[in-house]
This record gives structure tokens, C-alpha cells and sequence, in this order.
């Protein structure tokens, strides 16, 4: 295996074509998402409206469930 190693120069190994091409790949659509993710964010409204609160005295508790005390 060390002789495999030795027989490649090192200053001549470079990534190559296919590397190039996974990068531009990435690149493109890395660009394709960011301008996905701006138009979806221009969608959303600038203020949410406040949640509505119910007052604690007017809510019943439900009456079809048991405790959770660890029973089946």
C-alpha cells in the first residue's frame, strides 16, 4: 500500500472536474433556497395578532378524563 502512496506525486493530485461540479451544484442551489426562503418570509404578516386569553374562572376541566396517577 505504501508503494501505491509513494507512486502518486502529490503536487500534481488536484479534486478535479467532478469536485468543481459538486460545488457549483451546491452553490446553485444554495441560491435557489435563499430566494425560496425570502419570498416565504415577505408572505408573513409584519405583526401577529395577540393570542387570546381565556379568563382561568369561566374554563371547565375536561370531564372525560381520569387523573394521570400511573393507573390504566
Amino acid at each position: 500500500m505504501t508503494a501505491v502512496l509513494l507512486a502518486v506525486d502529490e503536487s500534481k493530485v488536484s479534486a478535479g472536474p467532478l469536485g468543481l461540479l459538486v460545488v457549483i451544484l451546491m452553490v446553485v442551489a444554495t441560491i435557489f433556497l435563499i430566494k425560496n426562503m425570502n419570498q416565504r418570509l415577505k408572505r408573513l404578516p409584519r405583526d401577529f395578532p395577540e393570542p387570546r386569553r381565556q379568563d382561568p374562572s369561566t374554563t371547565k376541566p375536561p370531564q372525560d378524563r381520569t387523573p394521570d396517577d400511573g393507573t390504566p
